[in-house]
């Protein structure tokens, strides 16, 4: 209040001030006493701010003690002066009076104010005054957001900003930087205000009425909106002084030449002359001072409402996304397994609609302040120009509805492009996943030529994209000319005289203010519908049915709905003291399941007579009555689906009971300890007294293992304390350490989404780990073993399940496939079709049940003989060991290079290293922006900047010409024929002003009115060809950018993808080509406008008023330093804007997949908790970079806001010294354009610093086009290569060393051999030998440095790499299908017929299943081939590989992934089908090539050993027999 008082205080000073100015100057004589007072009031108020703000900070309130004596003495002189003006008949006629009456009443409240401080605080007179402390947040060093609690001055103009982005210059803004939100803003506070108003509205009468969430975002976050409102009128009637001021100034000017004789009768009284309002306001300086504090006061306005809607976005995303986070925890399991909420739903819930409704609430002041702006406007139009004015708006009201349209078109087209562009992601990720087979078989071309119609597609829906952004952007360049055109056409014929230049240039100015709102306008409707959209969605989702509400149908509540309400004022009630944090918890759950004082103490869960549903009516569970004995191993076993997890999840309560009840029974006393696993806060303890009476937590490990995008440690810890030995107990029991060893930061790596992908049973064994670790008493395992290998499950059962958790006595209910177990049972459970067939010990079901018994044994022992089968082979575990070693084997030095970005530049720049960081953060990329501007084509690049030159100067013309034309007019007024030119013209002749004869007028307008015409429709089609120009060079720069990047990356060799992470590729063809199609050319377009706009505004200015430039410089000078910090400060804010959000959404969906885990757990605190931590995280980033554009803005306005006052300044002192340029009409010109400064100059800086941000995307992309393709080209021609080469199938390798890149060592060295035609060669050794990159080098895709492989007399290095590889096959271990019909996986090329087709299919023995497909060869195969099984898989690559008739044929460990029986028709149909043709076998069983005519030994990249298989078995200490040893 005080802030606000003063600062009406030192406005009435500078009023008082301007008043005793001009009165003397007036009277022609100083009379200081007019004026001195007033300013010394204003230097004593502007005092007292700084005072206040001191005493303020320093929390010292008895010195405000001294102001307030002052505020009294001042009071009382004014009172004085007041009493005098009335006596002498000064009355409120005169501005004198007001001012003075306008003085006594804010010295009297600024007086009262001090009086209420007084009272309140008690102090001065007081012996116990009031201690006042900072707010809470404050007394927290982690909170550096700071506008809340800022005095006013500093909120206006965001200066606590200052340090955070002068900064930034220094060392990038990291997350520390930003610290905490303070209280009000963090998402708990807000949650709980939207909830509240979203609960108030359940009534009693009707609780299953949905509430509105309109009327909860109404009631929680209503005051801020309308505040921003009040805020955002305020601005909008600022900014209509303006162009008033403007056509004061000119107007005055105008007169000044006609008035400059006429003296006018003064009124004096005492002396002095006293002047009314109107006078004042038409001195011109006194005008332009106004026009300069309107539109400070308008900025400050603007972008206080600003500041105020986003805030208030903000907090209602973070209440909203807290809102779909609780009911994700409690959503019911049927909902997500039956699929009326998929993980896509939720996931657009959280990223998309919460989203569209924080930008509808940035734009909702919009809705109810642009209409009144759009009137106001009008109405002025119509009082300075009168009916030709209407015309003219009209012409912008009526094309606002097409602006519409576009906008609907857009949107429309956007969602085209997506649907294109995830098509086309699709296939680039099949392509990069399958790599490896497709330059084997030398396909590349055919799938990129696929990957580049889609994209065609995509481009052309993006053409007319760009069209339409076009047409809209033409739209908003072209309106104000037609409308400045129509009015002047129809104001000249209306009214013969023609506009003076004070009304033409303040209609200028206005039509420009008007514009905005209404291009605007379309905006704000479409997200007004979006948001409708989107709230339509979210209350369908709030409303979805939630899980528990069954469990409390029978009828005992434990905690009614009043001891609800209780806990709630408890928590309003707790809250000042406790840590927040958990205050979410509190009542947020509701009991879920009460136990009734078990019969015998000895059991865990009991069910009795339970019937259970998914929700869908039909029955999955029924009838099922069994006990779970504590402390004992409890085991599941019945068919496949006969609702073995099912059982696990009605105990846990995820199911729907029908009826019959679940007990638990209860925890003893001192293992309470184990609930809160972190030691809660103190808020917790009603939660805890309610769970008590719930079920413990259960550690679960379900059938579909679910990871946290965490490290190894923190997945199997899972929020429990870190204890090092039972970590290390649990990770031998799972046998996890092999393979934690494999990972480049051991049990430290990230894994899930973002990390690294393991395979299915590294997952489940993490899985299975966690339960372990967890300190519950009971433990549910649903099929542990079904992803492991028989070594591992054995390993799992004696170590984890028999020895660890019975060790501990605790009760485990084991669900398994696995029979051979059920002797450890303790106790077992068969199920059968839904219901429970036997429940005892085994020895129990041996005597009542042999039948059952029987059938057991019998697949008991079907499973042992699959067990030797499987001990053959090398287990699946040590495969897939082996695949993660793969993926690493080549990664770590990548780490190094991929510090993307700024590596080349560092090495030119290497000399101080502070300095650089520097430089290099505040640098523009210009080489960038060439390379893309390149890219687009040169012609395109002339045709943008030529024909943006031309419209700005056309648009200039149209405007001088507009000042000519009217000036002319007044002047003609002013005298008969003088020349239009003279500015000054004497007294005497204006004097005796006669009106001009009417025919010279219509001459000069006939002569100004066809070029204004013609220049009008110039500047219109310039506007269409410039909006197109730059929207078309995006185009074909995005066209181009994105065809080299394909082509450069589908022909680099295979290396490329071993050291380069998938992740990174698909990046530059997903997130940065999306940047370069749709993001760069809007911001391109921008940019050159706003700073073409605001060089010609400044060129004309100077032109007309030369002083101006002396001002520039300075202005300049701040203007550069602006941009840079902010440039800099803005990047790194974006940054972590981006960074934050995505561990924000993978938490959304993490918890959504693995629901049921965390509420066995019962863990949902936790994840609440974490929640609200990255909610908060990201709203930091945001807020602080709202923050900080708000900064940049009010920092330019008020820029702007000076070069006007100064453009105003230097008209008025040249035309009243009199420059013979000075016409009146240009000077009205000059100041139009310095407004519009005001409104471009913070786009010159925002744009720039987005092109920046987006300028990154095109340096990734073209740091790949640097990538070295593979030379295709060989020294052979491909005519000179017989047509059915290799017709014999003859290998010889001659001294042969092989490595992968040329900074590497060589993996294979000096191999000489020699294959006969047709023979059977098997390759085998140890991992690492080199048998692969054998295989590689046949295909000439790794480097031959030394030696040569000469297949049938030609050398392969010597031929087109097209030929040799079109010409081998071979199989992979790693079966590859793609996406599309049977027929193009087995044959791209489209050169075979059905019958050659059904032939291999028919060898492979895959005929009978491909003629039951729908379809037939047209069948589709789904993405990776995931329709078929594995083994299935690897045949259709067999008879691939058939289709290809060429006599050399390669299998790379081919049988690695498939099992026996795939595996023996495979070795079979090789035997048969390519019995006269070379195959050469690389083997990981030594056992498939105990047979072959030639065994190649390798060892460490040297060929051992090569002799027939039987020979080399018979030689005893061979390395062949002693592998097979290993082996067997």
């Amino acid at each position: 209040m005080r802030w606000i008082l003063t600062f009406l205080l030192l406005f009435v000073h500078v009023c008082e001030f301007a008043e005793g100015i001009v009165s003397s100057k007036v009277m022609g004589n100083n009379h200081l006493h007019l004026f001195m007072p007033a300013f010394m009031g204003f230097i004593a108020a502007t005092t007292s701010v700084v005072y206040y703000h001191n005493i303020e900070t320093s929390n010292f309130p008895k010195l405000l003690l001294v102001l307030f004596i002052y505020w009294v003495l001042a009071f009382i002189t004014k009172s004085i002066k007041l009493w005098k003006f009335a006596e002498f008949s000064v009355g409120p006629q005169h501005l004198r009076f007001c001012i003075t009456a306008l003085l006594v009443v804010l010295y009297g409240l600024l007086m009262a104010v001090e009086i209420n401080v007084i009272r309140v605080r008690k102090y001065v007179f007081f012996t116990s005054p009031q201690k006042v402390k900072p707010p809470e947040d404050l007394q927290d060093l982690g909170v550096r957001f700071l506008q809340p609690f800022v005095n006013l001055l500093s909120k206006a103009t965001y200066w606590w900003m200052n340090p955070l982005i002068i900064g930034a210059h220094k060392r990038p803004i990291e997350l520390k930087k930003i610290g905490k939100l303070p209280k009000a803003m963090r998402a708990l506070t807000n949650y709980l205000r939207l909830k509240d108003a979203y609960e108030d509205q359940r009534t009693a009468e009707d609780p299953d009425q949905a509430p509105s969430i309109w009327r909860s975002m109404y009631r929680a976050f209503g005051r801020p909106i309308l505040l921003s409102s009040t805020f955002r009128y305020l601005a909008d009637l600022l900014g209509f002084a303006g162009p008033l001021c403007i056509s004061g100034i000119v107007k005055y000017l105008e007169e000044k030449d006609k008035d400059a004789s006429a003296d006018k009768i003064k009124e004096t009284y005492l002396g002095v002359y006293f002047m009314s309002t109107t006078e004042l306001l038409q001195n011109s300086s006194v005008l332009a001072v106004l026009l300069f504090l309107a539109l400070i006061l308008q900025r400050t306005f603007l972008q206080a409402s600003y500041y105020v809607t986003i805030e208030t976005g903000i907090n209602l995303r973070g209440a909203l996304l807290a809102m779909i986070y609780n009911k994700i925890l409690r959503l019911s399991t049927s909902n997500m397994s039956m699929g009326d909420m998929t993980l896509g739903q939720i996931n657009n819930l959280v990223a998309i609609e919460t989203n569209q409704l924080m930008w509808f609430l940035f734009l909702c002041p919009n809705l109810w302040a642009m209409p009144v702006q759009i009137v106001m406007g009008v109405i002025l139009l119509y009082y300075l120009l009168g009916w030709s004015a209407l015309i003219g708006a009209s012409v912008i009201v009526l094309l606002a509805p097409v602006q519409y349209l576009i906008a609907t078109k857009l949107a429309d087209t956007q969602k085209c492009t997506l649907e294109h562009s995830t098509d086309r992601l699709k296939k680039t990720t099949e392509i990069l996943k399958g790599i490896k087979l497709l330059k084997l078989y030398a396909w590349e071309d055919i799938f990129c030529d696929n990957v580049e119609q889609t994209r065609g597609k995509e481009l052309t829906s993006l053409r007319t994209f760009a069209f339409y952004t076009s047409m809209s952007i033409f739209m908003n360049a072209a309106i104000p000319i037609a409308a400045v055109l129509a009015t002047f056409v129809t104001h000249h014929f209306l009214d013969k005289t023609g506009p003076t230049s004070s009304e033409a240039f303040a209609a200028l100015a206005l039509f420009h203010i008007l514009v905005t709102p209404l291009f605007l306008l379309s905006t704000v409707v479409r997200f007004a519908v979006k948001a409708l959209v989107s709230v339509q969605k979210l209350s369908e989702f709030l409303q979805s049915d939630e899980i528990g509400d069954d469990s409390w149908r029978n009828g005992d509540i434990s905690v009614s709905l009043d001891s609800g309400k209780k806990l709630l004022g408890m928590t309003k009630a707790i809250n000042r003291k406790q840590p927040m944090r958990y205050q979410m918890d509190n009542y947020e759950q509701p009991s879920r399941r009460l136990l009734r004082p078990t019969e015998t103490e000895d059991v865990a869960v009991k069910v009795s007579n339970g019937s259970f549903t998914w929700g869908n009516n039909l029955l999955t569970l029924s009838d099922i009555n069994i006990r779970i004995p504590t402390g004992q191993l409890t085991m599941v076993v019945g068919q496949v689906g006969c609702g073995k997890s099912s059982l696990l999840l009605a105990m846990l309560g995820e199911m729907q009971a029908i009826d019959g009840r679940v007990f638990w029974s209860k925890l003893p006393d001192c293992e309470m300890v184990h609930e809160g696993n972190v030691s809660w806060s103190e808020t917790e303890q009603s939660e805890d007294d309610v769970r008590s009476k719930n079920r413990n937590s259960v550690a679960y490990a379900a059938q579909k293992s679910w990871l946290l995008n965490a490290t190894v440690e923190e997945n199997i810890t899972f929020g429990s304390p870190f204890n090092k030995q039972r970590y290390k107990a649990v990770i031998d029991a799972c046998s996890l350490q092999p393979d934690i060893d494999l990972l480049p930061f051991g049990d430290q790596t990230e894994i899930g989404e973002r990390g690294i992908n393991l395979s299915g049973g590294q997952r489940q064994r993490i899985c299975v780990a966690r339960a372990l670790y967890q300190n519950t008493n009971i433990v549910f395992l649903d099929d542990p073993f079904s992803a492991l290998d028989i070594h591992l499950s054995d390993h799992l059962m004696q170590e984890g399940i028999l020895k660890f958790l019975q060790d501990d006595k605790r009760t485990v209910v084991l669900v398994t496939h696995k029979l051979q177990y059920l002797i450890h049972a303790d106790w077992i459970i068969a199920m059968k079709d839904g219901s429970v067939l036997r429940e005892g010990t085994l020895k129990d079901i041996q005597t009542h049940d042999t039948e059952l018994y029987d059938h057991w044994k019998t697949l008991m022992n079907r499973q042992d003989q699959e067990l030797e089968k499987d001990i053959q082979q090398d287990s699946q575990t040590t495969l897939e060991r082996k695949t993660l070693r793969r993926a690493f084997y080549s990664r770590e030095p990548k780490n190094q290079i991929d510090d993307e970005d700024e590596e080349e530049e560092e090495e030119e720049e290497d000399d101080d290293n502070f300095s650089t960081t520097t430089n290099r953060r505040s640098k523009i990329p210009w080489k960038v922006c060439w390379c893309y501007l390149s890219s687009g084509g040169f012609f395109m690049v002339f045709l943008m900047v030529s024909s943006n030159f031309l419209k700005h100067s056309v648009i200039v013309a149209i405007d001088y010409w507009l000042a000519l034309w009217t000036s002319s007019k007044t002047n003609e007024s002013l005298n008969s024929g003088s020349d239009a030119f003279v500015g000054n013209i004497s007294a005497d002749s204006s004097n005796t002003t006669i009106p001009p004869p009417v025919s010279g007028m219509a001459e000069k307008d006939s002569y100004y009115l066809p070029v204004f015409i013609a220049l009008c429709a110039a500047g219109i089609t310039l506007c269409f060809i410039t909006s197109l120009a730059v929207e078309f060079l995006g185009l074909s720069a995005a066209t181009n950018l994105h065809h080299n990047l394909l082509n450069k990356i589908i022909h680099a060799p295979i290396r490329f993808f071993d050291v380069t992470p998938l992740g990174q590729i698909l990046n530059r063809f997903s997130a940065d080509t999306n940047i370069i199609d749709q993001h760069i050319p809007p911001t391109l377009e921008s940019l050159t406008r706003s700073t073409l706009l605001c060089l010609s505004a400044i060129g004309v200015i100077a032109s007309i008023t030369p002083t101006f430039l002396i001002a520039l410089v300075p202005l300049a000078v701040a203007f550069y330093f602006i941009q840079k910090y902010f440039r800099v400060a803005s990047k790194d804010l974006q940054d972590l804007d981006d960074s934050t959000q995505l561990p924000l959404l993978c938490h959304f969906s993490e918890t959504a997949e693995g629901l049921t885990t965390i509420r066995a757990f019962r863990h949902e605190a936790r994840f609440k908790q974490r929640m609200l931590e990255l909610t908060d995280t990201n709203n930091t980033a945001y807020l602080f970079l709202s923050a900080a554009n708000r900064w940049l803005e009010v920092r330019t306005d008020y820029l702007g806001a000076v070069i006007v006052l100064t453009a105003a300044v230097a008209s008025i002192l040249s035309f009243q010294y009199g420059y013979p340029l000075a016409n009146v009409g240009l000077v009205g010109l000059g100041l139009t354009y310095a407004l519009t400064v005001t409104n471009y100059l913070n786009w010159v800086v925002r744009n720039l610093a987005d092109l920046e941000v987006q300028m990154a995307a095109v340096k990734k992309v073209n740091s790949f086009l640097s990538t070295e393709s593979e030379n295709y080209e060989g020294s052979m021609d491909s005519s000179q290569v017989p047509e059915n080469w290799p017709h014999d199938g003859e290998i010889k390798i001659h001294d042969l060393c092989v490595r992968y890149d040329p900074m590497l060592k060589p993996v294979l060295k000096h191999v000489s051999a020699y294959i006969k035609p047709g023979q059977k060669v098997g390759i085998c050794g140890r991992t690492g030998s080199g048998k692969s990159s054998l295989s590689l080098a046949f295909f000439n895709m790794v480097d031959i440095f030394e030696g040569k492989i000469v297949i049938d007399g030609i050398d392969i290095c010597k031929l087109p790499l097209q030929t040799l590889r079109s010409r081998l096959s071979i199989i992979l271990q790693d079966p590859v299908l793609f996406s599309g019909s049977i027929r193009f996986n087995l044959d791209p090329e489209r050169t075979c017929t059905d019958d050659r087709l059904w032939e291999a299919l028919e060898i492979a023995q895959l005929k009978n299943m491909v003629k039951a497909l729908p379809g037939g060869l047209d069948a589709m195969v789904t993405e990776g081939g995931e329709n078929f099984s594995v083994g299935q898989r690897q045949l259709f690559c067999l008879a691939r590989a058939f289709v290809r008739k060429s006599s050399i044929l390669i299998m790379d460990e081919a049988t690695a992934s498939i099992d026996m029986a795939t595996e023996n028709i495979l070795q079979k149909v090789v035997m048969t089908a390519f019995s006269d043709r070379t195959v050469v076998t690389i083997a990981h069983l030594v056992s498939s090539i105990l047979e072959a005519e030639q065994v190649l030994v390798f060892s460490s990249g040297i060929l051992v050993e090569s002799d027939s298989g039987p020979n080399l078995l018979a030689q005893e200490e061979s390395l062949f027999s002693a592998l097979v040893r290993t082996h067997k």
